[in-house]
């Protein structure tokens, strides 16, 4: 199989060993670049943002997460069959080539992904029209208050818990001073008692 044509979003100096198969970008849309009919495959990190898109326009992935959701999207992604995973910790280039490889000639990974797409499509209701909606719904009912949280009414201590976190420590420091003080008496106590038995 030929080397995949490479798009890559990439700031900084040009790398000394880019293959000709690859064009850096500074910056790329990349909604418009999934959408196009000849995005074969995906390099990720596996942000959620990322990861829609790709449903979006049924293009299989490669992940390659670095922190915080990325490595469950990617394992999601992955369970569903539309994505590979490599370890950005020990990925050589040829695992990488490899993924590349098993995304784009594999059936079943594009398959997967555009079955995610017709559900992600399928809904009673188109997002525009639905967001529509919403927003005369909330003009209509006078900024609709009966949607609005339960936090927006509380302070900013309240909200923090910081109320409910003071009086625990209310109560440890408490039980802890009640304990020493209880230690404390006791200690004074058995050595009063000790020091007349031996006087006796």
């Amino acid at each position: 199989h030929c080397l995949p044509q490479v798009l890559w979003r990439y700031k900084g100096k040009k790398p000394a060993t880019l293959g000709a198969n690859t064009r850096l970008y500074d910056w790329i849309p990349q909604n418009d670049l999934l959408g196009h009919p000849k995005a074969k495959a995906f390099i990720t990190h596996g942000g959620t943002n990322g990861i829609y898109e790709a449903i979006y326009h049924g293009v299989p992935m490669v992940g390659v997460p670095m922190f915080a959701d990325q490595p469950d999207n990617i394992a999601h992604m992955k369970a569903k069959g539309a994505a590979v995973e490599v370890n950005i910790n020990t990925m050589t280039s040829a695992d990488l080539l490899s993924a590349l490889r098993t995304v784009i000639n594999e059936p079943s990974y594009k398959e997967n992904a555009m079955r995610l797409k017709r559900i992600h499509h399928d809904q009673p209701v188109k997002p525009l029209d639905r967001a529509v909606f919403w927003i005369e719904f909330v003009m209509r009912h006078k900024g609709a208050k009966h949607l609005r949280p339960a936090a927006h009414d509380l302070t900013w201590f309240q909200y923090h818990s910081l109320d409910v976190i003071g009086f625990l420590l209310a109560c440890v420091t408490t039980a802890v001073f009640l304990v020493t003080k209880c230690c404390l008496f006791s200690c004074r106590k058995f050595g009063k008692t000790g020091k007349k038995k031996k006087r006796e």
